[in-house]
């Protein structure tokens, strides 16, 4: 439940949004570059996190796990069962918080594994966290009816010496990874990744490893993978650090591991600052706040492309600490989640968890009801709608309209736009105009030509997302005016697009999000 006075401050700053407006209209241009894609993602960019936290987790007073865990959570439940199979083939990031305390019960060990209980004189507020076979057998059983891939976070500060309050020293001990490897490949667990702790990268959270120990570890888990697997056909990633941008860092840790190591970099993202923040949903709508990640994403890709490393989003929910209730899991909190999406593949991004799959208030489900919440269905149309490459899409003096292009997913020449406004009060009649650049044969410089597949015969499908009666805080969101809701058995509804000419503009109502698509835009790089 949401504290009074905060929902009081939340009611009144949407107000503010949802006042009566004149409504303008504004006519614009979007030019999309298909010359060449600017980025591609991974085909299993869509990811989504499951964690550590018990019910006794509480932020704020408020208690938003249940339970959601990845040690109690009913995974038997059939909408949860129709959620994760509407989003097939999702990859989910197993980790959190807890997960650098997380004994497995498996082969020998020098101590017991105990269950997490509630201390807050320990780092992040519990004492111990044990894995036994028996929920890691049921877990992988849901994953395989599912059809999920699953990257797994290990336990990092395993083996090592504690001192002071939350200092820690000494390399990692792989043994205890090491065995719970040799357990899923003995039982044909599949596992796509294995991943290395959680936020200890810079000044960490919680505590911290240096870059160059930290590059020491992670060489150590690529020889325990390549020894496992050495026989195998599965051969899993080795993913690291998993922790918040900090150039310097992650920079060392690249150099000191060497080539060949770590197949992806992945960092986490909570820029919306804490949940107990009741400026949420003006930074949610604000372009020059959304835009501020641009130079972290651009950081990351030019540091990876440095390095010949893959960049993952290992963790996003926005507002760190559960998130907030009525906001990161309603309507208004889908424009921050698009808008990151595509900025994220523009910048070379190729995979992308959300926190949440299931738990705290930014839950794609929720944890009691296990509806489905409204990013869970941006997710779905992302999935849908949007293939591995990019291009650049720009709208010149709109800096409400945010817009991105790629590739339609399994569509040789097919086109996919995802345009998002964030204006209260002005509707875009948005042109489409393809263009692409090639080389003049008489004097070899480059011109731009329109793309005959925008003709006026060709069809374009349209996916409209708004909020009931304009409401950015309501828990359903509509496409094309009807809502988006599971069936009693949480069977996934049908996304049906309206259809319209290509030669018409799109339609972008204030605080409304739109996928547009044309099949036949007949897009050369789309084709190879």
């Amino acid at each position: 439940m949401q504290h009074p006075a905060l929902a009081a401050l939340f009611i009144l700053a949407n107000v503010a949004y949802q006042g009566v407006h004149s409504l303008e209209m504004q006519r614009v241009v979007l030019q999309i570059n298909t010359t060449s894609p600017v980025a591609r993602i991974s085909e299993n960019f869509i990811c989504a996190t499951l964690d550590w936290w018990p019910p006794e987790k509480c932020d704020y007073g408020y208690c938003s796990w249940g339970r959601a865990s990845l040690l109690n959570l009913d995974l038997w439940n059939p909408r949860l069962v129709n959620a994760v199979k509407g989003l097939s083939p999702l990859l989910l990031r197993l980790g959190g918080s807890l997960q650098d305390q997380i004994i497995y019960e498996v082969g020998v060990r020098p101590g017991p594994c105990l269950p997490l209980q509630k201390q807050p004189s320990a780092m992040f507020g519990f004492t111990g966290g044990c894995l036994n076979m028996s929920r890691w057998t049921e877990l992988n059983s849901f994953f395989e009816k599912t059809g999920a891939l699953v990257a797994f976070g290990l336990n990092a500060l395993y083996g090592r010496t504690k001192f002071g309050d939350n200092g820690f020293k000494g390399s990692w001990e792989s043994s205890n990874a090491r065995d719970l490897m040799k357990f899923s490949l003995d039982h044909g667990f599949p596992i796509v990744a294995w991943e290395l702790g959680n936020e200890l990268s810079g000044s960490g959270v919680g505590t911290s490893i240096s870059a160059k120990q930290y590059a020491a570890d992670i060489k150590e888990l690529r020889s325990v993978v390549d020894q496992v697997y050495a026989r195998s056909t599965i051969k899993p990633q080795v993913v690291a650090p998993d922790g918040f941008w900090d150039y310097g860092w992650f920079h060392d840790f690249l150099q000191s591991t060497g080539p060949n190591v770590v197949n992806a970099c992945s960092h986490h993202i909570y820029n919306l600052g804490p949940g107990v923040d009741t400026h949420l949903i003006e930074k949610i709508v604000s372009p020059s706040y959304l835009s501020q990640e641009a130079g972290t994403f651009e950081g990351v890709e030019k540091l990876m492309k440095a390095y010949g490393t893959e960049a993952w989003v290992g963790e996003a929910g926005g507002a760190y600490n559960s998130g907030h209730h009525n906001v990161t899991d309603r309507y208004v909190f889908s424009f921050w989640y698009l808008d990151e999406l595509g900025m994220s593949a523009y910048y070379n991004t190729a995979v992308y968890c959300r926190q949440s799959l299931i738990g705290g208030n930014y839950g794609l489900v929720d944890r009691t009801s296990y509806d489905l919440n409204p990013d869970y269905f941006s997710a779905l149309l992302w999935k849908k709608l949007m293939g591995r490459n990019v291009f650049s899409a720009t709208a010149e003096n709109t800096p409400y309209l945010r817009t991105y292009a790629h590739c339609l997913k399994s569509n040789q020449g097919g086109l996919a736009v995802l345009i998002i406004n964030l204006s209260n009060s002005t509707q875009y009649s948005v042109d489409l105009s393809l263009t692409h650049s090639e080389k003049d044969c008489s004097c070899n410089k480059p011109r731009t030509k329109k793309l005959a597949g925008a003709g006026v015969n060709a069809e374009r499908m349209e996916y409209h997302l708004t909020a009931p009666n304009g409401d950015l805080q309501s828990p359903v969101m509509l496409l094309n005016g009807k809502p988006l809701v599971a069936g009693a058995d949480g069977s996934i509804p049908e996304l049906t697009p309206v259809t319209r000419t290509s030669s018409s503009p799109v339609l972008v109502d204030p605080y409304s999000i739109v996928f547009a698509v044309i099949p036949e835009a007949g897009v050369q790089s789309c084709t190879q």
